[in-house]
């Protein structure tokens, strides 16, 4: 019993070190030169390191005869309620993107993340390029109440471009509706893509917000859900390896991280979702490697007969990972739960989950939602989930803790035949069965009721993990930005920075170890002693609002295990004193 407690415990840290290994933000080392994209996103498209008036360097007056040169580049600023954008005049791209969501959020950084705007190519051979367009506007202000729309046009190899960009003022939705009109004589076969693109390494690029770099792409075709990589290893490194290239029709395709995500949408019909991928590449001199791109989007490639035109529309959704969001969209899959993990399964494939979280989880983030609008205060919210829980699972916690101390009274008889038949395995067996079939105790009665409870408890974690509305949800806030820091937690989605509660964390825990009854060797006892301060140290820069449930859940133990042992104690102080009277 004490040998499966023990792999339980091993088991749990193992869950936690693979979340901090794979899912929390880890710094790196500092950023290498840009290379540009591949040929989905045309070098004219790609952002360089510092925004700049124009991505389109200077060019030389052209000779008579010659093309003309490309315009230049021209900004408009949108202001919404949810977000602010600029838009260029280079395919209509975003060269900023930040949600208003608790606090600034920038979604698109420039040279790292974002998207190349509209890329259009009239031959095989012709490599994709931005339009440059005229935009019909400087400036948009998006009232609440009423949309706004951006008209921008241009012309590209003899083909006339029109896009139009809505903005809703209740919505991080984004529509982009694109016009094809062919004046020649003869038909054209077009291609036409929206790209978004991210790093592939985020080495030494620092984080503007934790849960900003993306982390996998997922897409959805005839309303099937698939994501690369997998939640077990949800690194962009990962798609690069063992992503198949994606090139089909489908329903949507996105690229998110933690808790924000970039979604594209086709409304009318024609799209494939597409996704490349431009491997880092090491320069010669360059002392360091330029680093690579993963790129998603959405790609037709009509053909326009003469005179006539063609019409697409894409919606774009950028914005938090909230689950009201994502449902009304149809893109609530998006949210990662994972699946329960099992070592005996990693081993075969850890790419398919054996027990999707998803069925768990889901409800316990309503829940907590719901609970927030009642108390509000996310902390509060935790602790109630986290008493419910407890509540629920009372029975099964009251049976374990029974069979657990039933064997412990029989370790003195399982000890002394374990001394008799050392060298005989098989009668040590059969001898230490018929002991528990004498007094009827289930070995495995301690642990059966607490496995029941891991995928619950395993659930509401995950669940924490990916809630964004943690997002600088203060709990019990005193002061904010005291000599650069908060007392005490102003933040559940971020690391105490006092790191008071991971100590009182790994305090409960080793009090709860303490008066867990002990059934095995007391050296295993002993060394299981140490598994609190092994918790303590990783849950040191784990969000707060995990560190708190599992605090509370610690707490509560402790008081479950005090309230059945009062009719032990009360007996024994009832027979010591019948003992003194005597």
């Amino acid at each position: 019993m004490e040998k499966r407690a023990i792999l339980a415990a091993v088991l749990m840290a193992a869950v936690f070190i693979a979340y901090q290994t794979f899912f929390l933000p880890v710094g790196q080392e500092a950023p290498a030169p840009q290379k540009p994209p591949a040929q989905t996103v045309a070098p004219t498209s790609a952002p360089q390191p510092a925004p700049a008036p124009s991505v389109t360097p200077p060019m030389a007056p052209a000779p008579r005869g010659a093309p003309a040169p490309r315009p230049a580049q021209r900004l408009t600023t949108v202001e919404a309620p949810l977000y602010r954008a600029v838009v260029s005049s280079e395919g209509g791209k975003f060269q900023e993107l930040s949600l208003k969501y608790r606090g600034e959020k920038p979604v698109v950084i420039v040279g790292d993340l974002g998207p190349a705007g509209l890329l259009v190519s009239s031959g095989p051979s012709a490599p994709a390029a931005p339009v440059p367009m005229r935009v019909g506007a400087e400036s948009v202000s998006v009232k609440p109440g009423g949309a706004e729309s951006l008209v921008l046009a241009g012309e590209t190899d003899g083909l006339r471009v029109r896009q139009t960009l809505r903005f809703d003022p209740d919505s991080y939705v984004i529509g982009v509706g694109v016009r094809i009109e062919n004046p020649s004589a003869s038909a054209r076969k077009v291609m036409i893509e929206l790209p978004w693109a991210s790093r592939i390494s985020w080495a030494g690029v620092p984080e503007k917000f934790p849960g900003q770099h993306p982390i996998e792409i997922i897409w959805s075709v005839g309303g099937a859900v698939d994501r690369a990589p997998h939640a077990m290893n949800p690194t962009l490194e990962g798609f690069v390896e063992h992503a198949p290239k994606l090139d089909r029709e489908g329903d949507w395709i996105a690229i998110g991280s933690v808790w924000y995500l970039a979604a594209l949408m086709p409304k009318t019909g024609g799209f494939h979702l597409v996704t490349s991928v431009d491997k880092p590449e090491v320069v010669k001199d360059a002392p360091r490697a330029m680093p690579g791109r993963v790129t998603i989007g959405v790609r037709a490639t009509p053909e326009i007969a003469p005179g006539s035109a063609w019409e697409g529309e894409v919606a774009i959704f950028a914005g938090p990972k909230e689950y009201r969001l994502l449902e009304g969209l149809r893109l609530e899959e998006t949210l990662n739960f994972g699946g329960f993990p099992i070592p005996w399964h990693w081993a075969r494939d850890y790419s398919v989950p054996t027990l999707p979280m998803r069925w768990i989880g889901v409800p316990i983030l309503m829940l907590m939602n719901w609970t927030y609008k009642h108390v509000g205060n996310y902390g509060i919210a935790i602790i109630l989930l986290t008493v419910i829980s407890k509540v629920l699972f009372y029975p099964l916690t009251v049976k374990s803790m029974r069979s657990m101390k039933a064997m412990q009274a029989l370790q003195p008889q399982v000890n002394a035949l374990r001394s008799k038949y050392q060298k005989d395995p098989q009668v040590l067996q059969r001898e230490t069965l018929a002991l528990y079939r004498k007094y009827k105790v289930n070995p495995m009665g301690g642990c059966l009721p607490m496995v029941a409870q891991v995928p619950i408890f395993y659930a509401l974690y995950l669940a924490l993990s990916v809630s964004v509305e943690l997002q600088n949800a203060a709990f019990l806030c005193f002061v904010r930005g005291l000599f650069g820091a908060d007392l005490w937690i102003c933040d559940l989605a971020a690391h105490d920075p006092t790191y008071v509660l991971p100590v009182l964390m790994g305090i409960t825990m080793f009090i709860q170890q303490k008066l867990t009854p002990t059934t095995g060797d007391p050296r295993q006892a002993k060394m299981m002693l140490f598994m609190p301060f092994v918790f303590t140290f990783m849950f040191l820069n784990l969000p707060s609002g995990l560190v708190l449930y599992w605090t509370v859940s610690n707490v509560l133990q402790i008081l479950q295990q005090k309230l059945m042992d009062r009719p032990a104690r009360t007996r024994a102080t009832r027979e010591a004193k019948d003992a003194s009277r005597a």
